[in-house]
């Protein structure tokens, strides 16, 4: 049974929060959060291409680059491209989509990451802790390209061409602070407003000032979970963290979709878990 920790709220975005990123060739980079976007900059030398002294010419045109990226990245994640609704087909019978379970009474089916799926992220990364949503029927798992803009770091998604689409990100948690050790939660990584902004950019591409309808935080099983709201794009956000990896699940879908279909989309964010 799920206790909410907290009420909706309306963030506010004044005070930009740290979070750092672990030193790669001899240079020590840190990400912060300015005015909602996303930054880094860097403290030392290196050989490759973080500066030094903090920002210069070259370490401005790496800013304007990365958030290029993110938002090229966003575009992709939020299904925007021409995402192709190609349905993977595996296992003996068509349509048997490993992990995901048989409808129950109300027509909804369960998705269970499988525990023999790859995706380690990284040498000494330990097995993904297995994730589980549920969705309605007619949703089915889209491939991920190894050419996404978000790299590994997007382990699954699925989509239906009537009700929206939606997307798993597994991300290690080296990748915001190096102090989180192996057993990370969502409180560690920082609170609710620090969260979104700094994974929100990442998410939807863009500044999420003034975009933040609602967040609250809801425990399952004695894990906590970020639960968002932003307008626009329609998309709700959970997050959270297990292991030595955090967790984003996005679901999203077009102003007509969101629309029609905005109490399913709002079931399926909320029944994601890490089990």
């Amino acid at each position: 049974m799920a206790t909410a920790l907290s009420t909706t709220s309306v963030l506010s975005w004044r005070n930009p929060q740290h979070m750092h990123i672990p030193p790669s060739s001899q240079a020590l980079c840190h990400s912060s959060v300015q005015n909602g976007i996303l930054r880094t900059v860097a403290s030392s030398v290196s050989k490759d291409s973080c500066l030094i002294n903090g920002e210069s010419e070259k370490g401005s045109s790496l800013l304007v680059n990365r958030r290029a990226l993110l938002a090229s990245s966003a575009v992709s994640l939020l299904g925007f491209s021409g995402e192709s609704l190609a349905v993977v087909k595996q296992g003996l019978l068509a349509g048997r989509i490993p992990g995901l379970s048989e409808p129950d009474e109300q027509g909804w089916r369960t998705y269970r990451r499988p525990d023999e799926k790859s995706g380690g992220h990284g040498v000494g990364w330990s097995p993904i802790i297995p994730y589980t949503f549920s969705v309605p029927q007619e949703w089915e798992e889209v491939p991920v390209s190894i050419a996404d803009l978000g790299g590994t770091e997007i382990d699954l998604r699925f989509a239906s061409t009537k009700e929206g689409r939606l997307f798993v990100i597994v991300a290690p948690v080296l990748r915001f602070s190096d102090d989180l050790g192996d057993d990370a939660t969502i409180e560690k990584i920082g609170p609710p407003d620090k969260v979104i902004n700094a994974f929100g950019p990442e998410v939807i591409g863009e500044n999420v000032e003034g975009k933040v309808l609602s967040a609250g935080v809801a425990e399952h099983e004695g894990r906590a979970y970020y639960q968002y709201e932003l307008e626009p794009p329609h998309i709700f956000i959970t997050a959270t963290a297990a292991g030595n990896r955090l967790y984003l699940f996005g679901v999203t879908g077009s102003g007509l979709q969101w629309k029609r279909h905005y109490s399913d989309l709002k079931k399926i964010a909320e029944s994601f878990r890490v089990v």
